[in-house]
């Protein structure tokens, strides 16, 4: 079993509530009827009751009834939604009038659901830009507790076997940070840590990436790898973590051993947390063209609850893969 299959094998049966705001979009509903089909998770369709019916019937989709439909132009909880955006963001000038507006938003009104306790998670982004999805989930759902960075990580199944958990890596941050502090590095870390367990099940080993191996070059950005680490251990003292590691010391068993020969990480590491969103998504990127790579992501991590964001080029499979990806983090953050 590949781990798309894991992931959904995971995820079926497991009754998390996932708003899809995009529910008139053709590739989101034909996803939704799969997703339905299938069990993966019940969900909630934003949009035009009538449109999504219609298309619905137009393109032969036979589970679709069984999903909740909220028209956010005709909805009778709407001022009850815009009150508590109201009290969530009048701090920040929010008038009860612009609340009223921004509920008949779908992507607003689908991180509104979560924060009310009516939904569990969200993916978006068929039809969305990134910043607009990202925008209402970072004013409502905000980040987890001892969390302030939001980062991107990605799974890479690599076909040596030999490498990471039976051949699956976590590469983060590939997709948010372009220059995490300290503290955010170390964030990441315990963050990525989680994911790897939530979506993948496998037993974090966290390497901590630099150009050095425990002190070999010498360099404040060195340092800031090695001040992560420290805080990360602080922050989570039973994970397997350690840095700074260069990546070969990280991975392959002979040279971690070699240079780093004390460590219960080197290499062995399955989570590797690059010290740059530059490295990482470049990092990504190579091992997924010349090794030939599956890249699963990117998966958002570090909000209080899970949002997703799809690419606009997605496919209805990107959907169904993103949504199973996003019951499983519903289920972790419950523990």
């Amino acid at each position: 079993m590949n781990l798309i299959d894991k992931i959904r094998a995971s995820a079926k049966g497991s009754e998390k509530r996932i708003v899809l705001p995009e529910g008139t979009e053709e590739r989101t509903l034909r996803a939704a009827d799969v997703i339905l089909e299938e069990e993966l998770a019940r969900l909630i369709l934003i949009g035009d009751k009538a449109e999504i019916k219609a298309n619905a019937a137009h393109w032969n989709l036979k589970h679709i009834a069984r999903a909740t439909i909220i028209d956010p132009m005709n909805n009778p909880q709407k001022e009850h939604y815009a009150d508590l955006l109201f009290q969530l963001r009048k701090h920040k000038g929010l008038s009860l009038d612009q609340a009223l507006k921004l509920v008949e938003d779908p992507l607003y009104l689908g991180v509104l659901l979560i924060k009310n306790g009516d939904a569990d998670g969200e993916v978006a982004g068929a039809d969305n830009a990134t910043g607009d999805v990202l925008r209402p989930a970072f004013q409502v759902i905000k980040t987890l507790p001892g969390i302030s960075a939001v980062s991107g990580a990605f799974f890479m199944v690599v076909p040596d076997k030999s490498y990471g958990d039976d051949g699956v890596l976590v590469f983060a941050d590939c997709a948010v940070n372009p220059d995490p502090t300290v503290k955010e590095l170390a964030e990441i870390a315990v963050s990525s840590a989680k994911t790897a367990h939530a979506i993948a099940g496998i037993e974090p080993r966290v390497a901590m990436l630099s150009f050095s191996t425990k002190g070999s070059a010498q360099h404040e950005k060195v340092n800031r790898v090695v001040e992560a680490t420290q805080l990360a251990k602080a922050m989570a003292p039973d994970l397997l973590i350690d840095g700074e590691l260069q990546a070969d010391a990280a991975i392959v068993e002979t040279i971690g051993r070699k240079k780093s020969p004390d460590s219960k990480i080197a290499g062995r590491a399955n989570v590797l947390v690059f010290p740059s969103l530059e490295t990482g998504n470049i990092a990504y990127k190579l091992v997924q063209r010349l090794a030939g790579a599956e890249a699963i992501g990117p998966v958002l991590q570090g909000l209080a609850a899970p949002i997703n964001d799809l690419s606009r080029g997605c496919s209805v499979e990107d959907i169904v893969n993103l949504v199973a990806i996003t019951v499983n983090q519903a289920k972790e953050n419950q523990k």
